[in-house]
């Protein structure tokens, strides 16, 4: 998939729906500049393009019930086998798992794990992650405290459109 280039007009319609995505249309217009129908065009075609893969809710892992955050290195048998395939497919199904990464070092995959206590995670840990294919061996680390979560992609390092040479329309 090629790389998108984007304009500075882009740039502000992104950086504001990362920071609010509820805006209305109009809202989002006002704050980039543009009139509504115009601002409106360049949302789709950049949901169109997946550069905006959807709009979701952040809620707050505590209030939730979820208090507890662990990050696994899981380490697997094989890679290039219908277990490797197996363990990915496997590791998608799991809502307790919200992230999970090819990695490289010590771990083949690092995956976040929520659970609501310590209680909670030993019965994932023995009940679903060792019992996962291809599964030979798992280190687990404790969130103490989360300092940043969430947080907006840096958009300064986009792609942006090149200036029309001079002379040219």
């Amino acid at each position: 998939m090629p790389i998108m280039k984007f304009d500075a007009i882009d740039r502000r319609i992104l950086a504001a729906l990362q920071r609010d995505a509820r805006l209305t249309n109009v809202e989002l217009a006002e704050e980039v500049g543009l009139s509504p129908s115009p601002c409106l065009r360049r949302v789709r075609l950049l949901e169109e393009a997946g550069v905006i893969a959807g709009y979701h809710a952040s809620l707050d892992r505590k209030a939730v019930g979820l208090g507890l955050t662990v990050f696994v290195g899981i380490k697997v048998e094989r890679h290039h086998d219908r277990e490797a395939t197996a363990f990915r497919e496997a590791v998608k199904a799991l809502p307790e798992v919200v992230s999970c990464h090819l990695v490289s070092g010590e771990s083949d995959f690092l995956l976040q794990v929520v659970v609501p206590e310590l209680a909670g995670y030993e019965k994932f840990l023995l009940g679903t992650l060792l019992k996962l294919p291809g599964v030979a061996d798992i280190r687990s680390n404790f969130a103490i405290q989360t300092v940043k979560a969430g947080g907006a992609l840096p958009l300064d390092h986009l792609p942006a459109h090149s200036p029309p040479a001079s002379g040219k329309p």
